[in-house]
């Protein structure tokens, strides 16, 4: 397989053709930030967290998403980037209630942990707080909009992974939301198989198991990889 090398963070580093900056980053140690993207899962580019530097690009780009190429100088930990992911979590925390002192999965979330990360400390902008229901129709599992930040990560796991499209995000702008059958009721759902691999996959408490302690909702992601590597083996 063809090898690609470039610089990241003025270090020299390779990888293979097709990959993207991410992967290459991540496979060399470097280590980009995300909240929409999972290994597993396509790309989507969404939460705008792994904007990077290219040398001779004025504008920032997506890691998940611009493939790597020969002699290519990126760098991943500006200043500038630094602050604009400063402002991303921010923003994300502003949008809706994120008060992690009574949320399903505090120290287990990854929107919180970032924001440790980042040193994100107090929010600057107005707190929007809409008032946002809850979907507790469901059997097993629950559903809580005012913790969801529309990484879409429960739709592209449902339809790409599990195959059932149970979920879509519907609206605009302040007013999306993840729905399942277009607008039903989680536990109307006649496409949903009831599997789980959405809550697992979610990075915050918008998706939690019903009747679990805060130190039982740890993620199991490797799921993910481990259906993805059998169906590799069996030729699916």
């Amino acid at each position: 397989m063809s090898v690609v090398t470039l610089y990241i963070n003025d270090r020299l580093v390779s990888g293979r053709v097709g990959q993207t900056l991410l992967k290459v980053a991540r496979e060399n140690g470097i280590e980009i930030p995300t909240l929409c993207y999972l290994e597993g899962l396509e790309p989507w580019g969404g939460c705008r967290l792994c904007m990077v530097e290219v040398e001779g690009q004025g504008k920032l780009q997506a890691a998940c998403l611009t493939e790597a190429r020969e002699g290519l100088a990126v760098h991943t930990d500006s200043e500038r980037l630094l602050a604009w992911r400063r402002m991303i979590v921010e923003l994300l925390l502003a949008e809706r209630n994120h008060t992690c002192a009574v949320c399903v999965v505090n120290g287990h979330c990854e929107l919180q942990a970032l924001a440790a990360k980042l040193g994100v400390d107090h929010v600057r902008y107005d707190y929007l707080h809409p008032a946002l229901a809850m979907d507790v129709s469901q059997e097993r599992f629950g559903l809580d909009h005012n913790r969801c930040i529309l990484c879409t990560r429960c739709v592209r796991t449902c339809s790409e992974i599990e195959g059932a499209c149970t979920w879509a995000i519907s609206g605009r702008g302040i007013t999306s939301r993840v729905t399942a059958d277009l607008d039903r009721p989680w536990g109307k759902s006649t496409t949903c198989t009831d599997c789980g691999k959405c809550v697992q996959m979610c990075p915050t408490g918008a998706l939690y198991k019903k009747g679990a302690t805060v130190g039982e909702m740890v993620r199991e992601k490797t799921h993910l990889q481990q259906v993805m590597e059998r169906r590799q083996r069996s030729g699916k």
